[in-house]
């Protein structure tokens, strides 16, 4: 081997060990480049797995409170109709007393709402028919007891209403339908009505 083939060798060798040095350190900073951008994907993953585990959770949360409330407005809607029925329940019964206790009903009103004494009783066609004449003498007995004049008498006229009696003096009416009673006291009586039907 001469001298230019051992030079020669030599800057191959030294190309060689120069190359593999390079190579060496490129895959080390290869390596570490992978194993960095890893780093971050896998940080990069678990703050995106995060984000929608509170997304998820979020929205169940308001699922739930959304549930929650329509529920109890269906709850609410619901004893409010129970409510209306008894109501409605109140006056069926009312209208399907037996026929003395119905007409001292609707003479107790006629007594209560009459101030001279000299009204008219207005009544529904069936009630003036069965007891008109009935509910004009117990309501001035019912005065009469009083201290009042009785002279309450039965009008001509009728009304279409459920039941229960209307007075009139002159052009001034009291209205003491079944109707107009059940809505005067369904304020004051709602919260009891409800109290017995739902906390009993």
């Amino acid at each position: 081997m001469t001298g230019i083939d051992k030079i020669t060798a030599r800057i191959e060798s030294d190309a060689r060990k120069e190359a593999e040095a390079i190579l060496s350190e490129a895959d080390e900073k290869c390596e570490k480049i992978r194993a960095e951008y890893e780093k971050l994907a896998q940080e990069e993953y678990w703050k995106l797995i995060r984000a929608g585990v509170k997304d998820c959770e979020a929205r169940v949360r308001l699922l739930g409170s959304t549930a929650a409330m329509e529920a109890k407005k269906s709850i609410l809607s619901m004893k409010q109709e129970m409510v209306a029925r008894a109501f409605v329940r109140a006056e069926e019964l009312t209208l399907s007393r037996p026929e003395d206790e119905y007409a001292g009903f609707l003479a107790h009103h006629a007594a209560k709402a009459a101030v001279t004494g000299t009204e008219e009783i207005i009544l529904n066609s069936r009630d003036k028919t069965g007891y008109g004449r009935k509910v004009v003498k117990l309501a001035n007995d019912i005065l009469n007891k009083k201290g009042i004049p009785g002279k309450l008498t039965l009008s001509e006229e009728t009304r279409p209403i459920a039941g229960g009696v209307i007075l009139r003096q002159g052009g001034i009416e009291t209205n003491c339908s079944i109707e107009a009673l059940i809505e005067m006291y369904r304020n004051e009586l709602a919260a009891p009505v409800a109290h017995v039907l739902f906390e009993s």
